[in-house]
């Protein structure tokens, strides 16, 4: 290069330096001394009118949409407000909301939807403005395709820890069949007219035991690194734990890993979703297309692996494949399934921590044939041959003298279901240590 070509270029070097230099005092004309942020990938524009805000986001809440609502199957809940109470298990700045047309037919066409913090314990009423509405895309409606879902935009609220909350939707017209959740063991509001945004709760006159629409609702979270997600069946889902209280083993867990995580333990920061559904098999759907109570293996990917911020699988399933399987089941169909669960879980990098089975003798569908069933799957569980790590509710929470059944001071009186100190016990055997993580096993 000759001494007169490389002054041109140093020149236009220098002048795309000036250029570059104008634009960027440009970007920062607005007095922040920063150039102006793109929305974030992924995000429509209008997303959120929240600030923006550290932390992460996780699921504080969510439960398996189970099977379309009977009664609903022509009108849907046309024309009244339905409002959902759930419990958290971590805080957060912010938040959005999942809605579930799973099991409509129809299109579900959703033209209000709240937030807000409840006003207490067992009440439709809000707290003092807390009451945020809800948009989707920038629009205050939205609609929910038969068989699809939809996330809300993020809303900003201080959602606390351990609150209820208070998700409101209205539809005007006719949707078919409700997709719902059938043992929510919380009672939940319903309101005649568009009552989305009512503060009082006076017009919620109905109450129900079931979750409607509603699948998960995230937080962006200072507390919580990521998400450990349950799946489970009717143990899980806490059918017989006290209605109101939150004392399923999910409840009692998340509120134990907070506790730790505050004392400074080795611990993860995760928040805690429960993902049972009751009756749920490992290996076999329910009737209907689609499949009412869906398999853990049918519903591994949308209620596990798609939950916001999950960072670990904990799988208490198998019982009912072997009380529900006329032939009795078969250990190594159910190990089988399993092992197939941890495998899904490993490909997406997803430790699983799973769970032996807990007795039922005395359960009207035991039989000694059923119960070498279980002994075999609990065999193979803790033997390292199924999970990464293994929980033992069986040793736990079974009757020392009768290893078949369980403990009566653990036994809801059916022989199957725990007690709420049944539940307690098996979060209290539960080691936090586990949900971090030491290793895959070789399956």
């Amino acid at each position: 290069m000759t001494r007169r070509h490389g002054y041109v270029l140093l020149t236009a070097i220098v002048a795309l330096i000036v250029v570059v230099f104008a634009a960027l005092c440009a970007g920062g004309a607005s007095g922040t001394g920063r150039l102006a942020a793109a929305p974030a990938a992924g995000r429509a524009p209008g997303h959120s009118a929240a600030p923006a805000s550290s932390g992460a986001w996780v699921a504080t809440w969510a439960a398996s949409p189970a099977a379309a609502e009977p009664g609903t199957e022509t009108t849907g809940l046309a024309g009244r407000s339905v409002r959902n109470v759930v419990h958290t298990s971590v805080a957060g700045t912010s938040a959005r909301i999942t809605l579930s047309n799973l099991y409509g037919h129809s299109q579900l066409r959703v033209t209000h939807a709240s937030i807000a913090v409840a006003a207490g314990d067992a009440t439709a009423a809000a707290a003092t403005r807390t009451m945020r509405r809800l948009t989707f895309a920038g629009a205050p409606s939205v609609v929910v395709p038969p068989g699809g879902q939809v996330m809300s935009d993020s809303a900003s609220i201080a959602v606390p820890r351990g609150a209820d909350v208070l998700v409101t939707t209205y539809s005007p017209t006719p949707s078919g069949p409700v997709t719902y959740h059938p043992q929510a063991r919380q009672i939940s509001y319903v309101a005649q007219g568009d009552r989305t945004e009512d503060v009082t709760g006076a017009p919620y006159t109905e109450q129900t035991t079931v979750w409607r629409y509603l699948s998960a609702l995230d937080v962006l979270s200072d507390e919580a690194d990521g998400t450990a997600v349950v799946l489970g069946d009717s143990i899980t889902d806490g059918i017989t734990s006290t209605v109101g209280a939150d004392r399923r083993w999910t409840d009692v867990l998340s509120g134990r890993l907070r506790a730790a995580v505050e004392a400074g333990e080795d611990v993860p920061r995760y928040s805690v979703v429960n993902e049972g559904i009751s009756g749920n098999q490992v290996l076999a759907d329910g009737l209907g297309r689609p499949s009412d109570n869906p398999g853990g293996l049918s519903r591994f990917e949308r209620d596990v692996l798609e939950r916001t911020g999950v960072k670990v699988v904990v799988v208490d399933l198998g019982v009912n494949d072997i009380l529900r399987n006329p032939r009795r089941g078969d250990a190594e169909l159910i190990t089988g399934g399993l092992r197939a669960l941890v495998t899904r879980a490993h490909a997406r990098g997803l430790n699983v921590v799973g769970a032996t089975l807990m007795p039922f003798e005395g359960y009207r569908a035991s039989t000694p044939a059923r119960e070498a069933v279980r002994q075999q799957v609990n065999a193979e569980i803790r033997d390292g041959r199924v999970f990464d790590a293994v929980v033992d509710f069986d040793q736990a929470l079974r009757d020392p003298q009768n290893p078949r059944r369980l403990r009566a001071a653990y036994d809801s009186g059916d022989h199957l279901h725990p007690s709420d100190l049944g539940y307690r016990t098996m979060a209290e055997t539960f080691e936090l240590g586990l949900l971090k993580g030491a290793g895959q096993a070789q399956l």
